[in-house]
């Protein structure tokens, strides 16, 4: 398993029964389609941050990471200097990582690029994303990959764009996020369209 926090599969969900934020994420987020530019800045700069931590933490700590963070408009973000890495080295709300915080700005600068070369991240993202003519599934988190021949293109896409943090399995953690793959397990009774 990718981004989540190994958890025991009971009949219902395939993560999240018993903690009411992390039953909330599952149903209402994970594997659903994105496409909003902020929305998907939001979702790389948190999986970036998640990275050797758990989900949990990360998740417990967005609505202050959304604070610190200008509610992750890449744009505002982009304009980040050496006092805001001062001010968010300082915020115990947040997740207090100097690579990880310049990672954000510098993933902010290079969306704001990206956007000047009238491309954007969801068309990167999204031509990554797998055939699913044959997909099904997974029956256990064991059949879930940490990263794909699709997450290692995105991720050295992204690097070529200037993204930072955000190497095979950070992209593939993405696409889970995001909904480029569906990776609910196949006793879940979850189901998006992709």
């Amino acid at each position: 398993m990718t981004t989540l926090d190994s958890l025991s599969v009971t009949a219902g969900r395939c993560f999240g029964d018993g903690n009411p934020l992390y039953a909330q994420y599952h149903d209402e987020e994970w594997g659903r389609p994105v496409h909003d530019e902020h929305a998907l800045f939001e979702r790389f700069a948190l999986e970036g941050f998640q990275s050797g931590l758990a989900w949990i933490t990360v998740l417990r700590k967005r609505p202050a990471f959304r604070i610190a963070f200008a509610d992750f408009d890449p744009e505002l973000v982009a304009e980040f200097d050496d006092d805001d890495v001062a001010r968010l080295m300082s915020d115990a709300g947040i997740v207090r990582n100097r690579a990880k915080i310049e990672a954000t700005i510098a993933n902010g600068r290079a969306l704001r690029a990206l956007h000047a070369d009238g491309r954007s991240l969801d068309s990167v993202l999204w031509s990554h994303a797998p055939d699913r003519s044959a997909w099904t599934r997974p029956a256990t988190w064991t059949d879930v990959p940490a990263t794909t021949p699709e997450s290692t293109a995105l991720a050295k896409e992204l690097k070529s764009l200037g993204f930072r943090f955000v190497g095979p399995t950070t992209a593939y953690a993405a696409m889970q996020a995001c909904g480029v793959v569906d990776d609910h397990l196949a006793t879940c009774p979850t189901v998006h369209s992709l």
